[in-house]
């Protein structure tokens, strides 16, 4: 079972989230935050898989909030949700570390499989932020253009392309048929022979070779 603290300042939000997830069988909704403090508060408490944070929270924004949780429990995966267009939050929030960001007009389908990705380990990255991704951090020069065919073997390459699509190194493992920590070996060769620095870049560079 998907625990999910839903954080946001509205109560018929929260109460709509909550309806969403309840015909989900494998989540719930453990806990609820109107404000950035009740927020953190539950964090601490424990018992939380996944967190849906709202960018706007009140006494504290939810950037803010981000920030402190990847500093305190920065293995839980944080879901950020937004009304504002993705080009202005989508980007900060992912470089924030951010296990995603969905805007509130999704459809609930869209919504749960969210949760599923962040909570296994993975990142969810709709084509618009993708795109968004690709400009803001393009100019950068941390990702060789060359063909990724030319920097990695072919089992890095299989893995690098399940990474850039999201997947978590367990369901990588599964799928190729290796054990977690051979595929984590993998993950660290890609970073250092492609230089980029998280699963974010990765994505980045997957876009940018059009792979994604």
């Amino acid at each position: 079972m998907i625990r999910v603290l839903v954080c946001d300042d509205h109560l018929i939000v929260r109460q709509g989230i909550r309806q969403i997830l309840a015909d989900a069988a494998d989540i719930e909704v453990a806990a609820e935050a109107a404000t950035g403090p009740e927020a953190l508060a539950h964090v601490r408490a424990g018992g939380i898989d996944v967190v849906l944070l709202d960018i706007a929270m009140p006494q504290r924004d939810g950037l803010d909030i981000l920030r402190q949780l990847k500093s305190e429990a920065p293995k839980l995966p944080v879901l950020m949700l937004s009304t504002y267009p993705d080009r202005q939050y989508a980007v900060r929030s992912l470089k924030l570390g951010a296990a995603g960001y969905l805007n509130k007009s999704a459809d609930a389908e869209q919504m749960v499989d969210a949760i599923r990705r962040v909570a296994r380990g993975g990142l969810f990255i709709t084509p618009s932020v993708a795109e968004l991704l690709a400009g803001a951090l393009g100019a950068q020069g941390t990702v060789d253009d060359k063909p990724l065919e030319e920097q990695l073997s072919h089992r890095e390459y299989q893995v690098f392309r399940l990474l850039a699509a999201g997947r978590s190194v367990g369901e990588i493992a599964e799928q190729l048929v290796l054990a977690p920590n051979t595929v984590s070996t993998y993950r660290a060769r890609i970073l250092e022979k492609t230089g980029v620095r998280n699963d974010v870049e990765l994505a980045l560079l997957a876009v940018r070779q059009a792979l994604l």
